[in-house]
């Protein structure tokens, strides 16, 4: 999957060892003691951020489900036929709440054929058949992460502003709690204040940050947060990387360098790619994820702020254009507010 950093091995092995000699290793402690002052009081037991998920998800849903969804709930209440002028509306409907053109065609085109095969009459049971089909456009085969290994790297992508940081304290609490042992890597070296806010991330989660000073060479802390990780016994290293604009071509050729680095300390890496959206982006959301998954092997996404849009309808486009699995979603802002991504779930609770 990952032939993108397989090339020019000479090369790569001289770049594995000059990354380790750049930007000399800092006390992650001492320079997350500022953030950390500034940092949001929701410090919680790890243990009481176990909470209940679903309820999590429904809750965070509220506004989506309040906007164009109760909308296109009220429809199928509304109807009593299933005809031309009801496709039409839905449709209108769809197509606001951010699903998309081409996703709002594909779906309308199944929900017709399920009608016309099951010969389907009553609007109750056409709208058991939409959702059921909107489940289907977000089922991923192989849901989850793939970490059966002694140590695995998960690389961070997006642009800033996204949540990444935020995201992968809670990810890093979601896998602790999981049964992992997990350190972070402060790869966002160009940003001002990206590995400050990381270490305090950290921290709050209870888990190591390795990090270099600012300006640093991303490829060096990675290969030092995976020969650290293998020092403490850990299995999961999740790195942080630069998010500036997606256009930017030397965004992705960093990125590209980061993949070989890693490689070369830890075979087969990064094993996963995640790659984080800002669900209020709406279909900005999915020109940034176009444009990263057209340079890098994107594993699966993060949608983010899912509780601050009533637009949610984004994520079926996201994962009906790109064919990438969605793994989690963000809930809220506390360190427990990650879900796995459950389809059944998602749609159940749009509709409820």
């Amino acid at each position: 999957m990952f032939n993108w950093f397989r090339r020019d091995r000479d090369a790569e092995t001289v770049e594995a060892e000059e990354a380790t000699t750049q930007g000399a290793p800092v006390d992650a402690d001492e320079l997350a003691e500022e953030a950390l002052a500034a940092a949001p009081e929701d410090e919680l037991a790890l243990e009481e951020q176990e909470e209940d998920r679903e309820s999590a998800l429904e809750t965070s849903l509220g506004k989506t489900r309040g906007g164009f969804f109760s909308r296109i709930k009220g429809l199928f209440s509304r109807r009593t036929e299933i005809t031309e002028d009801f496709y039409e509306e839905l449709e209108e409907l769809l197509i606001q709440a951010d699903v998309g053109v081409m996703t709002t065609q594909r779906l309308l085109e199944a929900l017709r054929e399920r009608v016309e095969s099951e010969n389907i009459r009553a609007i109750d049971e056409a709208r058991e058949a939409f959702e059921d089909e909107l489940a289907g456009f977000l089922t991923d085969e192989h849901p989850g992460l793939s970490l059966d290994r002694p140590l695995s790297l998960i690389l961070v992508v997006g642009v800033n502003g996204v949540g990444k940081t935020t995201t992968i304290g809670k990810l890093a609490t979601y896998l602790q709690a999981e049964g992992h042992t997990v350190a972070l890597a402060a790869g966002d070296t160009f940003r001002a204040a990206a590995i400050e806010q990381l270490q305090a991330w950290g921290s709050r989660a209870g888990v190591p940050v390795i990090a270099h000073q600012p300006g640093s060479d991303p490829g060096a802390v990675i290969f030092d947060a995976l020969a650290s990780a293998q020092a403490r016994g850990a299995d999961v290293v999740i790195a942080d990387t630069a998010g500036r604009l997606h256009t930017k071509f030397n965004l992705m050729e960093e990125l590209r360098k980061i993949a070989r680095v890693a490689e070369k300390k830890l075979p087969g890496a990064p094993h996963e790619v995640l790659l984080i959206l800002d669900a209020t982006n709406g279909q900005n959301a999915l020109i940034q994820a176009k444009q990263f998954t057209e340079t890098v092997p994107v594993t699966g996404l993060i949608v983010t702020k899912l509780d601050s849009t009533s637009k949610g309808g984004v994520i079926f486009a996201i994962r009906d254009e790109l064919g990438l699995p969605i793994k989690f979603v963000g809930t809220g802002e506390k360190l427990g507010d990650l879900a796995p991504f459950d389809p059944d779930r998602f749609v159940s609770s749009l509709f409820a």
